[in-house]
């Protein structure tokens, strides 16, 4: 079973949180994009009444397409549940997010929901995160100096080898995340304690989100060749 064929069985697994009432947030991404078609047929199918959140302008384009009923997190800032992709998670539900660059607003929503619900296929599955490059949304204001700060944050934490890069567009242009801010995405290799690191990258001047997200996913719904695994979060 392809990759794409068990993220769609995991999108189509969720949709169980599409029902009357809810408001859902919508991730953003590939992955996401499958349970945003899957949920946009169910609630026009069914004519449920279900509100989405979106995390992004894509995500928004798409789910308006879609004729989605659409709110902002302004209007809707309790949510009952976020279904959104992952780019690693480990057996603690610890993901690291912001691949695709909109890990501010997804950990906004995310957080802001009472559990969010990771959907997958299986090779997102890790024994330790650190083998996908972590995202980091830094200021615009000093970009270098606040690259500075981190370098050294890491080397003081044992990541000596860590390397660093400010992220690119596909054309060589500095990428811009939808807030206005660039991303620096760093290779570890291996994170030893996600919540040490994540913790003294949040209180670096400049960082404004890290794509580690800990302690907010409660649900993990991987696609597999054996079926879908729901995993939830003791």
């Amino acid at each position: 079973m392809s990759a794409d064929t068990q993220k769609k069985a995991a999108a189509e697994f969720a949709l169980k949180m599409v029902v009357n009432g809810a408001t859902v947030g919508l991730g953003t991404g590939s992955t996401a994009n499958y349970f945003i078609e899957a949920a946009a047929a169910k609630a026009k199918r069914d004519k449920l009444d279900t509100k989405f959140v979106p995390t992004s302008q894509a995500t928004y384009a798409l789910a308006q397409k879609l004729g989605m009923n659409l709110v902002t997190i302004e209007d809707a800032p309790f949510i009952d549940a976020t279904v959104d992709g992952c780019d690693e998670f480990d057996g603690s539900f610890r993901l690291i997010k912001g691949g695709g660059g909109a890990l501010h607003r997804e950990k906004i929503v995310g957080s802001s929901s009472k559990f969010m619900i990771t959907i997958c296929d299986a090779s997102k599955k890790v024994e330790t995160l650190g083998a996908f490059p972590l995202p980091i949304e830094v200021s615009k204001f000093g970009v270098n100096a606040t690259a500075w700060k981190i370098e050294r944050a890491l080397v003081h934490l044992g990541y000596k080898d860590a390397k660093m890069s400010i992220r690119v567009t596909k054309q060589g242009m500095p990428f811009i995340t939808e807030s206005g801010n660039p991303i620096i995405d760093i290779r570890l290799g291996k994170i030893t304690n996600a919540e040490q690191l994540d913790g003294i990258l949040n209180n670096t001047p400049g960082v404004i989100e890290t794509g580690l997200f800990i302690g907010i996913c409660g649900v993990v719904i991987m696609g597999t060749d054996k079926g879908v695994v729901e995993l939830t979060r003791a």
